[in-house]
């Protein structure tokens, strides 16, 4: 199988686009774990840039890479060689941070949130006090904004996600292969033009927007998160089955300055439309068209990435192989660490455009720090999704692709 080495730099620079937006969340007027108390609307616009679209390009990558690992799975075990599965260590790789990010890395996040918080009187009992009642799920935690909810996993929702909709995929392969083989075949005749690979999807994206956001809203909840589960799961199944179609990723290198221009354009508009109607109520015409420009700017930002990684693809590196490894780690790292920097900060009272870049440089390296440590400590690897032994080979997007 060949590499895939433009989604394997389009998964790297997506997970180093979520440290900057992260960072930006301290700052816009969106509820946040803790808020800067120069928090206004002046960045809002550029946060829209990738605000709509940023997390179903990493579902479409993580559903093409595991087409790719299951494949590899398969083909081991048909030519007789060491059959380790696919299911098994899939979930040991992705459940086992999750629990332990959820019961170690993520606590501080909402420590945190609650001394930024309104809560009466202040919370004065220190963190080891507040790590015992998160871990008893202690729901008493309550402002006049509403509770905390105890324990949470906070931005790893991503992981769980990820991990469901592999169990999914592999139900789907195992009881249905002919079937999935027919989508695949399908989506392929379908998506190959021109116009078939900017309009369908970006149909189906404006439709659950239109059909379900008013319903379902966006919870990251699991349970009650209908209108995401429709967007990220279908992109996720979309990546899947056009993995090894290479008349599917043709088309998006045609098609990716027009791409382009749609989410530009579409970005102008939806940045007007919530600068024009922040404090009155739109028409409910407008609010469904704008839902639609919003389907349309997802996927159009989408497919433009994906031309221009294809067309340019800058193939393997020294910097690439680290970076592979390090994103998931980083990842798990990144937001608590941002989170104990911005709230630690606010005691300096420094101005947001010399804080800001401080934020993003001292958060990538602490991360970066943190993955040298558990790179080379065994017992911690498997913790942040490594393998417990160091790789001799790259992991690629198309060989052994991490979920971050």
């Amino acid at each position: 199988m060949q590499r895939r080495h433009d989604l394997d730099w389009v998964r790297v620079c997506a997970f180093g686009l979520l440290v900057l937006y992260h960072v930006g969340m301290y700052y816009v007027t969106w509820d946040w774990h803790v808020k800067s108390p120069a928090a206004s609307d002046a960045l809002e616009p550029f946060m829209m840039l990738s605000s709509p679209w940023r997390l179903s390009l990493l579902f479409l990558v993580s559903g093409t890479a595991t087409a790719f690992l299951l494949g590899k799975a398969r083909s081991e075990a048909d030519a007789g060689g060491t059959r380790t599965g696919f299911l098994g260590p899939r979930s040991w790789r992705l459940l086992v941070p999750l629990v332990f990010g959820m019961l170690v890395i993520v606590p501080p996040q909402a420590y945190y949130e609650l001394l930024d918080s309104r809560y009466p009187g202040g919370y004065h009992d220190g963190y080891l006090a507040f790590w015992g009642r998160y871990l008893a799920a202690d729901g008493s935690f309550c402002d006049d904004d509403g509770c905390l909810r105890l324990p949470t996993w906070n931005h790893l929702w991503f992981v769980a996600y990820l991990w469901v909709y592999t169990v999914l995929i592999w139900a789907l392969t195992r009881c249905a292969p002919a079937a999935v083989q027919r989508m695949s075949d399908r989506l392929a005749a379908v998506l190959a033009s021109n116009l078939g690979i900017l309009l369908w999807p970006a149909l189906f994206f404006a439709s659950a927007r239109i059909a379900l956001i008013g319903t379902f809203g966006s919870t990251h909840a699991l349970i009650d998160d209908g209108y995401n589960h429709v967007q990220y799961f279908g992109i996720f199944l979309l990546g899947f089955l056009v993995a090894r179609c290479d008349a599917v990723w043709s088309a998006f290198v045609r098609v990716r300055w027009a791409a382009l221009a749609l989410w530009l354009i579409s970005w102008a508009s939806i940045v007007l439309y919530f600068s024009a109607f922040a404090d009155v109520e739109p028409p409910q015409w407008l609010r469904i068209v704008m839902r639609g420009a919003w389907g349309l700017n997802q996927w159009c930002a989408i497919a433009a990435i994906l031309g221009f990684a294809r067309r340019w693809n800058p193939g393997d590196s020294r910097a690439l192989r680290y970076l592979s490894q390090a994103v998931f780690p980083v990842y798990i790292l990144h937001q608590t660490i941002i989170v104990l920097l911005a709230y630690n900060a606010q005691r300096f009272e420094l101005p947001p455009l010399l804080e800001g870049p401080a934020l993003v440089v001292l958060t990538l390296g602490l991360c970066f720090a943190g993955y040298e440590v558990v790179r080379r400590v065994p017992p911690l690897r498997p913790l942040f999704g490594l393998k417990r032994n160091a790789p001799t080979t790259h992991p690629s997007a198309t060989r052994d692709p991490q979920p971050s």
